[in-house]
């Protein structure tokens, strides 16, 4: 209620990206400051055996997860997860260290509860991630990586250049997530194409597993690929195919969207911010239907990470009752604030 009451209108005061660091740097006292982050777990983290998963070989205390774009470059993970999620996506991070696309790139769209952005994968590379990554306390939860291709390399080089960050990053990683999907580097989304995503997926694996390997453990962290809503259905049904043939651990489903179709916010305004992809309640509809679409035809061992609009208890649960084996918050987290997650979780319990 503070935060909807007070804090809410006052970081909506500010532009979006500057309101993301003011909340960061809240996040990174937490971070920082010794026995912090154990202490806010306690007051924030619901832990309910009921709630746990078991994916991936891993076991998530909620199925309630933070998507990759909100901790680009793994500063904060032990500060979102003492928040009470049940799993924290980094990243995505590049093979490059990159700055992304000129300023200003987020905005909000209050009348849909939505944030459009084009940040274009700002973040200090993939190396730079890796030692904050190798020194994270594991017993805090479950953190996965999300990987992109870096905006100087080439289209017909992006194979090598997603299996540098996954050579340096899979050891560190629980699970890895081949990000594909993004509308914000040029040329990025061409990369869902089968015949184009195929090696770009077995140039990480094997990355990955010789990096697991080297590094003396057992596994390699399983893999997931990340797709867009906007994809037809018949190539929702291609992703879904090539996910069974090349043995992934699952898909990530979805990403933002470059439709501007049904927005209540005013039409002239909105083309006015430019190109970006738009996330939260306007995507709901859409990843609702390609999760149902993939479910129809994965098996229920291959994981399927929701996330696009989801804001409540009931809409966790409805993705959760259409096969959605964990789901993802984002514009959900920044529109109803820190309690989002214990309350989605409380509320699936129920």
């Amino acid at each position: 209620m503070l935060y909807r009451a007070l804090l809410r209108p006052l970081f909506f005061t500010l532009p979006a990206e500057t309101a993301h660091h003011v909340a960061f740097s809240g996040l990174r006292v937490i971070e920082s400051v010794p026995g912090l982050a154990g202490l806010t777990s306690m007051l924030f983290a619901h832990r309910d055996p009921r709630l746990e998963v078991k994916a991936l070989g891993l076991v998530f205390p909620t199925p309630v997860g933070l998507a990759a774009g909100f901790d680009k470059d793994a500063v904060a993970m032990h500060a979102l997860l003492a928040l009470g999620f049940g799993f924290v996506e980094v990243g995505t991070l590049t093979a490059h260290a990159q700055p992304g696309n000129p300023k200003p790139r987020m905005f909000r769209l209050p009348a849909d509860r939505a944030l459009l952005n084009r940040l274009g994968f700002n973040n200090g590379g993939s190396e730079a991630a890796v030692a904050r990554l190798s020194r994270r306390d594991r017993r805090f939860g479950v953190v996965g990586v999300n990987i992109g291709k870096s905006k100087i390399t080439a289209e017909e080089d992006a194979a090598a250049d997603y299996a540098l960050s996954a050579t340096r990053v899979a050891p560190h990683a629980d699970y890895l997530v081949v990000n594909v999907s993004s509308p914000n580097t040029p040329g990025l989304r061409n990369l869902q194409a089968v015949e184009k995503l195929e090696p770009i997926l077995r140039a990480v694996a094997r990355a990955s597993s010789e990096a697991c390997e080297r590094a003396g453990l057992d596994r390699a962290p399983s893999l997931l690929v990340k797709i867009a809503p906007d994809l037809a259905d018949e190539d929702v049904d291609a992703s879904a195919e090539l996910a069974i043939a090349l043995g992934l651990g699952g898909i990530v489903a979805t990403n933002t969207t470059i439709s501007r179709d049904g927005l209540a916010s005013d039409a002239a305004y909105v083309s006015s911010l430019g190109v970006g992809g738009i996330s939260g309640a306007p995507v709901r509809a859409r990843s609702l239907a390609v999760l149902k679409r993939l479910r129809g035809k994965l098996a229920r061992d291959v994981a399927i990470i929701s996330v696009g609009g989801i804001e409540t208890a009931e809409h966790a649960k409805e993705r959760l009752d259409h096969g959605a084996t964990l789901i993802q918050l984002y514009t959900g987290f920044i529109y109803g604030g820190p309690r989002t997650p214990v309350t989605i979780a409380k509320g699936l319990a129920l």
